[in-house]
């Protein structure tokens, strides 16, 4: 497994990367206040997506790569066609920043997270839907259920808070991570939501009870985030200067990807599983061809 390219891809931070459902083109977004694509396999770059007014933290392709939706620091939602990149609509809820943004599966929703522990979520006309007060503290990750009924929200504070769909009304609480959570991730058809918390813990919750089910214990330093390949069977963990891929049923350590930066935010696999793509606080993207 060989890092076959790296490019400078923004001036500042790269934040937040995805493939394409086709694996030809990768998304990047950063703190430069910009979203790009990318070629796939030659990473020439293709287009630019300007409009915000300051970093771009987050972005989330709807499932049938019509819309692109972007959270900033600007303290909007943007909604874009794609991949033309004619902006829809500016959503905003409040003027706080906005961390984390998804498009539901079913593609009738979009859900920003926001510092000051709010939830907006719009329809993808930009109509209001739902409106969560999640608290007073930062909000970081949410995630909607593969069926739309769940909508799971965490940031700064040790609980993950569980919210019914559609009507927002609060249904649990997920205790037991320590300081904060960085992201949340379905999995198995919603079976299962796995959970990252800064302590440097992973853990595994059974939606069906909600009980904890696993913990893992991250042995090395500076983990920052966690994505699933396709197909859920590898997970890669972005380290101090490294990027770890393991095996999810047996938590084996298959490969450990040298970055020559510290800091490591976005991180993707192509659903083809050819390519592996990191972004790095060194403005750079680093391309893995996977064995």
């Amino acid at each position: 497994m060989n890092e076959t390219h790296n490019f400078k891809a923004h001036s500042s931070y790269v934040l937040d990367l995805a493939f394409t459902s086709d694996s030809r083109t990768l998304i990047s977004a950063g703190m430069d206040n910009l979203v790009k694509l990318w070629s796939a396999p030659d990473w020439q770059l293709l287009s630019t997506f300007e409009g915000h007014q300051n970093s771009v933290n987050s972005f989330s392709l709807s499932a049938d790569g019509t819309v692109l939706a972007t959270g900033s620091s600007d303290n909007t939602v943007k909604l874009w066609d794609f991949p033309t990149g004619t902006e829809r609509i500016t959503l905003q809820d409040r003027k706080k920043v906005v961390s984390a943004v998804q498009i539901s599966p079913d593609g009738k929703w979009v859900g920003a997270a926001s510092y000051g522990g709010r939830v907006a979520i719009w329809t993808l006309a930009g109509e209001g839907a739902i409106t969560i007060a999640a608290g007073k503290k930062n909000l970081s990750a949410l995630a909607f259920s593969p069926d739309c009924k769940t909508l799971a929200t965490a940031g700064l504070g040790d609980d993950i808070t569980l919210w019914s769909l559609p009507s927002g009304e609060p249904t649990g609480k997920l205790a037991g991570h320590q300081t904060a959570v960085g992201s949340l991730t379905f999995i198995q058809g919603g079976r299962y939501l796995v959970s990252r918390g800064y302590e440097e813990t992973i853990k595994v919750w059974d939606t069906t009870n909600w009980r904890e089910v696993k913990t893992l214990q991250v042995e090395y330093p500076g983990l920052r985030g966690l994505v699933f390949s396709g197909d859920k069977q590898t997970v890669a963990l972005s380290l101090e200067s490294q990027v770890q891929l393991w095996s999810w049923e047996d938590w084996r350590l298959e490969a450990e990807l040298p970055i020559d930066t510290k800091v490591i935010n976005g991180m993707a696999f192509s659903p083809d599983g050819r390519w592996f793509a990191a972004g790095a606080a060194d403005r750079r993207i680093y391309i893995f061809e996977l064995e």
